[in-house]
Formats: C-alpha cells, structure tokens, sequence
C-alpha cells in the first residue's frame, strides 16, 4: 500500500522539551490535542507530560465540536468520530459498525465541519486555539503494542484484532490528518515519543508552519488580561511597508495593506505583478480578499497563467516551488526558496528567505486597469449572449430539439476523432499540438461556473480563433449540493448551454462521456436516483423524443482525448491494458469502458481503485512518454479543494474540478506545461439577463 505521507514529512527542528517530550516551540502547552489510532500510545504519552487524565470523543461531523467540554481541560487524548459514506452516524475507528462492515467504509470529507478561522469582526479564531498532534506509529509497531495489552483483559478494542485492522484504522488518521492540514488546521504527525515531531509539508506550502517556530507563538485570547495587554501595548509591532513610486529593499519581513491598490515585486531580476481580485457583480461584504500573481510580460496579451493567493494562504515563492515554476519560469537570479507570503485577512505579510538575492517592491500606478477589465468581461459576456442568443435560460423544447439534433449530427462527424471499425465516430480524439488545451472538470450542474470560465483569460477569444479548445471531463449534470440534488433545471440548462456552445464551436469543445451522462437508476446520490429524476423532468418539458436525441447525445460521446503533451478522461485508466486501437473501438471493450468512466483512484479504504502501475500502462499504450499530465475529475480529493496535482505520488497524475459554488478550476496548457487556475464565483446568468436587448 502506498505511503500518504511519503515526501511530505518534514521534521520540526525548533522544538522545547515538556517532562522528556520534544514538541514543537511555537507550541503553547495548553493547545495540544493528542489524538491517533488504537493502541498508538495516546495514554502512556498525555500522562507522561502531566496532562489531563481522562480521555475525550469529538464527533467531528458535529457542527461546533470545538466547543465541546472534553477540550476544555489539555493537554488530552481524545478519540475522533469520523464521517463515512452510507453511515449517517459519526463512527470511531474501533466501533463495532466500523469494524464489522461487510467491506471498508469510505471516509466522507465532505461532512467535516471546519472551525472557523476568525477571519470575521470580533469571531474567535478557532483554528489557531488548538494544535492536534497525530501519534502515528508504524502498524507494525501498533499490532505488537495491542497484542502485548490483550493479556491485561480490560481493552475491548483489541478483541477483534489482526494486522489488517491495525493497517486500516491507521490509514483512516492518515487520511484525517491530511485534510486537516489541507483545511489550514494546525496539526503535526509523531511515529514515537522519541522521535522528533514532524509538519506536513506538500507542495506548495511554505514549509514549516509560521506556529511552529519560535517566531510566532500565538496571540493570547482577548478573554484574558494577557490578550488585553497584547492587544494595547503591541509587544510584536506590524512592520508597515508604505509602497511608494520608487523601487524599496525589503530586507525583513513586512506587511503590505490590502487597499485595493496594485503593485509589483522584484525577486532577483525578475519582476511580478500583484492585483486584487475583482470579481464582478459580487457585493463588497462577500468579497473574498484574494490575490492575483502574474507575469507582467504575458498578461492580458493572450491566455496566460496566473497564481493566486487566498485569506489565510501562506506560500513560498522560489525555483523549488514547481507550480508556480511552471507558471513563471523562474531564472537562476531568483533563488531555490526566495520568499514567503501570507495572506492576513488581505494584507500580504513578506519574508524575504534569502540574504544574497534582493527583494524589491514598487507601487503599481495603473488607474485605468479596473475599467478595462470590466470592458474585456463585458464585452466577453455580450458575446455568450449573442451566441445564446438571450437570456441563459431554458429552451423553448422547439428549439432545444432542433439543437440536439444538430449537435448528433456534428458528432457523427466530429473533428479530430478516428472511426471505429463500425464506421462510426470512436471513443478517442486526437488533437494537434497546435491547440491550446483548456480542461474542465465535473461542473455538476454549477451553471455560473462554465459561464465564469468561458468568459475568463481570453479563452471565448482562443475559441473564435480556432487557438484552443474547451474539454469537459463528463458530469456536467447532477447538482451534489444538499437540498438541491433531486432539482434537475439547472442541469438542463447546463446542457442546453453546452450544447449551443458545440454548435457554435464544432472542432473546438469536445464533451467527453463521465458517469453521470445517463438516464441508468444506478446514477444516484444520498438515495437519489439522478438519472431517473432527469430521464423524468426531461419527458415532462420537452417530451420524449428530445429524450430519445439525449440517448442518442451520451453514446456518440467519446472517452478519452490526448495530444502528444496530454491526455484526459473522466475518471482514470483501466486495470486492463489498452491500445490506440482498443480506444477508438471502445464499443467492443466494455471493461474499458467502465473502468474510464467510473474508476477511481487506489485508497486505503478503496483497495479496487486504480494505481500508478495503471496510470503507467496507459500513458504506455498510447505512446505517451513517462510522465505526461495525464488529468481527471470525478474523484475530488477533499472537500475544500479543486485542483490536485501528482495525486498518490504518481507523477503528472491530477485531479480537477469544477463544481465548487465558490467557482470553479480549470487546467490550462502555457509554455507546454499544464497550469491549474482558480476563479472566483460570479452571478453571470443574473448579469447577462441585465444586459440590454439593443446590446
């Protein structure tokens, strides 16, 4: 099985040492949480340090947990109920429902609830009152430990016990811990008391986090007359940098305000430029402070690769940062690690990393930039109008009949796609490397989120020009938000939508066939028969020999797409051995099919996924070379995330998805190198319903 943490384990090197413990310096006494599998030795350790003696349960499935009385009283152990699929109750690893299920539950990330981060006036930031240390031994070590405590005859939990158990519980806080780390809680990983703590570092991050240093020790609770004297005489003073019109040296660390006003920094000799993002039509109170990064010699000419920073992001920006390498293509004058950047509530706390590279900053005097961006986006979303010809809204079934005819029929035909030995379109497409890729994962009925993209970067412009092309990676249908998922008009109107955008761009959006692109009753979500319910509404509006042309629409679909630099599908390589031949004859494989469409990846509780020998013997069996992105959807990672790159160690291997209604992700091909990026979310179809008709 393969290891979760393997090159993200870092160890903390600044550490303070409690009755024989090493532990993090930045850590205050009281924050520690102790928490991990059965047996890993929680009990031995919290009374080793003189912590609290009992032990505590959260159900982290609980909204407000962190309020809970059982973490009143820390140091202290506690036990972790944890959400998994079809079991509505929080679970324990060691209950009874967990242990006995018939096959290994599934954690289900998405029903965590997540302290909040006290970004708001006067909201306390839980987040940073706790810090959850994860004792994680090996299984091995976990097995022997539980095995030499079963003679004691007083632990229930090591009634049912064998190695695989051992090996499965660990795997399940494995996986916690990681989400914990990925939702900006502050945890770190221990394998044995005498062993050095350890963060999680992935890449990307900055490093060792700012709490674990000896630096950043937490700010005292305003509950307390300690806070209140933090809070007046400022024993830790902001170094304010006042950005002027004349390059300045930033030699320490610094705090730029968020002003709404640009500016650009210098790292070595290379110059980038930092906006605010400005989404349109949002009100100003639901405004996410994020920032932009971007090249100031490619932006704004053509599509382009951008960064973004969000509230409570801290990154390292350097030669050893591969995304944002790939983004900027970094030259030797900029070093491995040159700086880090926190977003605070907005303002951008610089550290320059290194004494021998400078780091420069300057005002950015640009008053004009806010309008033309609006005009580009106006003149963008004019544009989809026209092509929608209207409002975004349903098809009168007249019309939207005529249409899906029209589309079956480009599809019999489709652009840069082999026929199979039937004469009919086959399930692979080939595209020169002459496109520029723009790929999107599942929307899931998110109709705002395909609207905010085709109306982003330029990219409605590649499309006119024949320059790129839009890929969607199946799913488009299905809304997985809960109290909307048996509400089919918006996947309606998704298709109608995409379907439009087909005929107005036959060789250039391609929609390949995802799970979720069939009327089958086994298309469901917490018990709802998705595919059922939209085979029905679809009868309803529009009859059924609109039906019968969608039936018609999800077989020509094909499967898979690659150039020489890529390849994508829906949700990832079969277990079987495939061949250029095999793809474009997909009708005569259903194995294939299956696995292309509804496979997901290898997990410790999904041991009949996919892994990286698979994704080997696909890019192999069409020529591709080691380490081509090979890019899916369907199986997001967590639930607080979009893009997810090198998933399970698999070079090249990512995830996306577009389904968040915080907007949506995209994978872009720039500099031949696939650049994820995040925009925000936008009422497009509220905006382009304003629009006045005579426009």
């Amino acid at each position: 099985m393969a290891d979760p943490f393997r090159k993200k384990l870092v160890p903390i090197t600044e550490l303070q040492n409690v009755r024989g413990v090493d532990l993090p310096i930045g850590l205050t006494f009281v924050q520690l949480v102790v928490t991990g599998p059965p047996g890993a030795g929680k009990t031995y350790y919290v009374n080793k340090i003189h912590g609290w003696p009992n032990e505590g349960y959260l159900d982290l499935t609980r909204r407000g947990w962190w309020k809970d009385k059982s973490l009143t009283y820390r140091p202290r152990e506690v036990h972790l109920g944890l959400p998994f699929e079809g079991v509505p109750q929080a679970l324990a690893v060691f209950d009874p429902q967990w242990l006995e299920a018939e096959k290994p539950l599934k954690l289900q990330l998405e029903r965590f609830q997540i302290p909040p981060d006290g970004s708001r006036f006067l909201q306390t930031n839980w987040r940073q009152r706790y810090i959850f240390e994860f004792l994680l031994p090996k299984a091995e070590i976990i097995f022997a430990q539980r095995q030499a405590r079963q003679s004691e005859g007083y632990f229930p939990v090591d009634e049912e016990l064998s190695l695989d158990i051992v090996r499965r519980q660990l795997a399940i806080y494995q996986e916690v811990v990681l989400y914990m780390h990925r939702v900006k809680m502050q945890v770190y990983v221990r394998e044995a008391l005498d062993q050095p703590p350890m963060c999680i570092v992935e890449e990307g991050d900055a490093g060792i986090p700012r709490w674990a240093t000896a630096t950043s020790g937490p700010r005292p609770s305003l509950k307390t007359m300690a806070g209140w004297k933090w809070l007046i005489l400022r024993r830790d003073p902001i170094n304010w940098i006042t950005v002027t019109d004349q390059w300045q040296k930033i030699k320490k660390e610094g705090r730029v305000a968020y002003d709404g006003n640009s500016f650009e920094l210098k790292i070595g000799k290379r110059v980038l430029r930092f906006y605010p993002e400005l989404p349109l039509g949002v009100r100003r109170k639901y405004l996410r402070r994020n920032w932009l990064i971007t090249d100031p010699r490619t932006f704004g000419s053509n599509i382009c690769g951008f960064a973004k920073i969000r509230p409570n992001d801290t990154v390292m920006i350097g030669r050893a940062n591969e995304e944002y390498q790939a983004i900027f293509n970094f030259a030797e004058d900029v070093a491995e690690r040159h700086i880090h950047i926190t977003n605070e509530k907005g303002d951008l706390i610089i550290t320059p990393l290194t004494d021998t590279k400078p780091v420069e900053i300057i005002r950015l005097t640009d008053a004009g930039r806010t309008a033309r961006v609006k005009v580009r986006r106006y003149d963008a979303i004019k544009e989809i109008r026209t092509i929608y010809g209207g409002d975004i809204s349903l098809l009168p079934p007249d019309k939207a009949l005529a249409l899906i005819k029209d589309v079956n029929d480009r599809l019999a035909r489709e652009a840069y796609r082999p026929k199979n030995t039937a004469g009919m379109p086959g399930g692979l497409i080939e595209l020169p490397d002459t496109i520029t890729p723009i790929i999107v994962g599942d929307l899931h009925a998110q109709v705002n989120n395909l609207l905010k993209i085709l109306t982003e970067n330029r990219f409605l412009e590649g499309l006119e020009s024949e320059t790129a092309c839009l890929i969607i990676l199946g799913d488009a249908v299905h809304s997985e938000i809960p109290g909307e998922m048996d509400k089919m008009d918006s996947s309606i109107l998704m298709m109608d939508i995409i379907l439009t955008m087909k005929k107005h761009f036959p060789n250039n959006l391609f929609y390949l066939r995802g799970n979720h692109d069939s009327f089958a009753a086994a298309i469901s979500k917490d018990t709802i028969s998705q595919g059922v319910v939209m085979h029905q509404q679809l009868l309803k509006l529009r009859g059924i020999e609109y039906v019968q042309e969608m039936e018609k629409f999800y077989e020509l679909l094909a499967y898979v797409i690659k150039s020489n630099s890529f390849v994508a599908c829906h949700a990832g390589p079969s277990h079987k051995k495939i061949t250029r031949t095999k793809l474009i004859n997909l009708y005569t494989h259903p194995k294939i099919t299956k696995d292309i469409v509804s496979s997901r990846l290898k997990r410790p509780n999904y041991l009949a996924g996919y892994s990286k020998s698979d994704v080997k013997r696909f890019r192999k069996g069409l020529g591709l070379a080691k380490g081509t992105p090979f890019i899916v959807g369907h199986t997001p990672i967590d639930p607080s995330g979009s893009v997810w790159r090198n998933v399970a160690d698999i070079k090249g291997h990512h995830i996306i998805y577009s389904g968040r209604p915080s907007g949506p992700s995209v994978f872009v091909q720039i500099n031949k190198k696939m650049i994820p990026l995040s925009y925000p979310a936008e009422p497009l179809i509220k905006l382009i319903g304003k629009i006045p008709e005579r426009e």
